[in-house]
């Protein structure tokens, strides 16, 4: 069996905090002692469709946990998602229809195990519970906390001084969140550091139920491909667990130097200490930085869908971007197009420009190839010769084209 102190080490890898160490210690000497896993939780409200690499960071640390021998609750939120948490917003979330919750809800239990280990993980959904919830219930729970409390929220302080509607909805949201942790009679919850006020509040709301609180640990939160924001797919810097394995390595590929080191200390399985050594081989110039981009992707590809596909995506981007050949399967980027037709009006339809005016800005710009050779005259028309030709745009941008006679 694994030591103590050597299990402490690897749950608290990466975790910005944890309420409180000496609780986490205690309880694993008790499951040991008693001989039980941990109960660990984590909850999602499917608000979006599918996973990305900023949930990878909360799921792989689930999944330590399990390597340790815990079992996992993953709480799908169903019930809490259409109320929506308020949690860093400025107002009011919109409300999400059933449907909308459930379809969400169906990809989160086909990708989740991707990182989590099936047999030492339970699905549970929060309507199982609260759609059994009487009002009687309701009133019950929210008497377990205080209004003073709730306006102690940052979010919640900032909107009530400026005189932004706060719904009484969304004091009952962390409330929600904290009888989950009662209902699964949780040992440890995760969330991200975003999720301090609920995590707390769902210790007090297990106190107030006579249970022993959990211990809450706060994970950091995944820059998305921006370096700069939250990645989340509403912004668009996203990298999804069950994208395509070239375009999710080309994505890793597109991150900075700076931010590749932040994706290595959160996504890697590498050691903290082998970490270090590569990061001192590419400050000493022993190891290009290009290459330690490249063996992250090719991890972290071959993680969510196999070597050879990880192999696949290296050499499909070393072919496109390294020797500026043309990728490899085009197929399904042809678009035929009849002779005569101006260059413009082809880059706008197809989709390589949202419109004429970008289109001519891209040709103009020197940004738009034709079978390697550069365009630059915006009045540029295809020839009426049947022949196939490659449009290339801006690094990554391919369309084969079919001139029909």
């Amino acid at each position: 069996m694994i030591i103590l102190e050597e299990e402490l080490k690897l749950i608290l890898r990466n975790v910005v905090e944890c309420i409180s160490e000496e609780e986490l210690r205690e309880k694993l000497l008790k499951a040991r002692k008693e001989n039980r896993p941990l109960r660990i939780k984590a909850g999602f409200d499917p608000t979006a469709p599918d996973l990305h690499l900023g949930h990878a960071v909360l799921l792989r640390k689930l999944k330590t946990f399990q390597d340790l021998g815990h079992k996992v609750y993953f709480l799908i939120g169903d019930f809490t998602a259409m109320i929506g948490d308020p949690t860093g917003r400025s107002e009011t979330r919109k409300a999400l229809s059933r449907e909308e919750v459930m379809e969400n809800a169906k990809t989160y239990q086909e990708q989740v195990f991707k990182i989590l280990d099936p047999q030492k993980t339970k699905i549970v959904f929060n309507s199982s519970w609260f759609d059994k919830f009487t009002s009687y219930d309701m009133v019950k729970l929210t008497a377990k906390y205080t209004v003073a409390r709730m306006l102690e929220r940052d979010d919640f302080k900032k909107r009530y001084k400026e005189g932004i509607p706060i719904f009484i909805h969304e004091f009952v949201y962390p409330l929600l969140q904290g009888y989950d942790s009662v209902v699964i009679e949780a040992d440890v919850e995760l969330g991200g550091t975003d999720q301090k006020f609920n995590l707390l509040v769902a210790r007090d709301i297990q106190r107030e139920y006579g249970q022993e609180p959990e211990v809450i640990m706060m994970l950091p939160i995944l820059e998305g491909l921006d370096g700069v924001n939250k990645m989340s797919k509403s912004l668009g810097n996203y990298v999804g667990i069950n994208e395509d394995p070239r375009e999710m390595y080309g994505k890793l590929m597109s991150i900075s130097d700076d931010l590749m080191w932040r994706y290595y200390e959160l996504l890697s399985d590498i050691s903290p200490e082998e970490l270090e050594k590569k990061r001192s081989l590419v400050e000493s110039g022993e190891y290009h930085p290009k290459r330690a981009k490249m063996d992250l992707a090719f991890e972290i590809v071959a993680r969510f869908h196999g070597i050879e596909s990880a192999r696949r995506a290296e050499e499909e981007f070393e072919r496109v971007f390294s020797k500026r050949e043309v990728p490899a399967e085009m197929a399904y980027f042809e678009f035929k197009v009849e002779g005569g037709m101006k260059l413009v009006r082809i880059l706008t339809e197809s989709g390589l420009a949202k419109s004429n005016s970008e289109a001519k800005r891209l040709i103009e710009q020197g940004g738009v190839k034709i079978d390697g050779e550069k365009i630059v005259d915006v009045d540029f028309v295809i020839p009426s010769d049947g022949r196939e030709r490659v449009i290339k745009v801006g690094k990554k941008s391919f369309i084969r084209i079919k001139v029909l006679k």
